[in-house]
């Protein structure tokens, strides 16, 4: 092709570029920023997916309400989250339940002039794998002092510690992974997870690898006190953090230091 003098001093189509007072994205400018969006978004869904994928599937959990509500006698302890410790009876061992209200609430207000006593708890019952929770029921009867119903007193073992641990899994709510709803994990869950542990439903850490045979862990901070808003960006994602973990009859509870927490391996 011959080029002559005139088409070489043509001026170059400029280069798009975007002006923050303009109110419209250059053509180029706008197709770049769309195919960036949607592969940021398609990555973060398959990072999800591949991480959901690989955590141990316990089958679907379930609100028991076939079997009507249930009464448990026990020792109330406070921290991190209200947990009723039920002694050993009728050849089966001691236990401790998560506790929760119904709807998107826990029962921290309720269970605060109840620590450290003995108490009749009344609910339904959630379950997934050896997760176990007791679902509060909202009336007078739900949570009461146990001091009228002729209960002999509890004094439950001592928490065992069993050193610090790296582990790599989900945060979920517990009330909706054991069973009040479904799917009750993942990115399709998060924004119903963060509004339950906002209003007091226990957080559980959902393990890849087990320790001491459980898979599922209550979570607290790493002083054992409530964890607040820091966990909600890495709630339904695949996480990996480090803290100390102590076990409570049949129940784990993973202290996570915050400042470990990353997504992914």
């Amino acid at each position: 092709m011959i080029t002559t003098d005139h088409q070489k001093s043509l001026p170059k189509k400029p280069e798009p570029f975007f002006l923050g007072y303009s109110k419209r994205v250059p053509r180029g400018l706008g197709l770049f920023f769309l195919l960036v969006i949607t592969g940021f978004v398609a990555g973060m869904a398959a990072t999800a997916l591949f991480g959901a994928s690989s955590i141990p599937d316990s089958g679907n959990g379930q609100a028991r309400w076939d079997l009507g509500r249930q009464e448990l006698f026990g020792r109330l302890e406070y921290t991190p989250y209200p947990v009723l410790r039920v002694p050993a009876r009728n050849g089966a061992p001691a236990r401790a339940y998560m506790l929760s209200g119904l709807g998107k609430v826990g029962v921290i207000a309720r269970g605060r002039p109840l620590q450290d006593l003995m108490v009749r708890a009344d609910g339904i019952m959630l379950n997934r794998g050896d997760l176990s929770m007791l679902q509060v029921m909202p009336d007078h009867m739900g949570l009461l002092n146990a001091e009228d119903f002729n209960v002999a007193d509890y004094y439950p073992p001592a928490r065992v510690k069993l050193g610090k641990w790296r582990l790599t899994g989900e945060i979920c709510d517990g009330k909706c992974y054991g069973g009040a709803m479904r799917p009750g994990r993942g990115l399709a869950h998060k924004a119903c997870a963060n509004l339950c542990l906002f209003d007091g439903a226990p957080p559980v850490f959902v393990s890849e690898g087990p320790v001491g045979g459980r898979n599922f862990f209550m979570l607290a901070d790493q002083r054992g006190r409530l964890l607040d808003q820091t966990i909600t960006p890495f709630v339904g994602l695949l996480v990996t953090a480090e803290g100390e973990i102590e076990q409570v009859d049949d129940l784990m509870i993973f202290r996570m230091d915050l400042d470990t927490v990353k997504v992914g391996r």
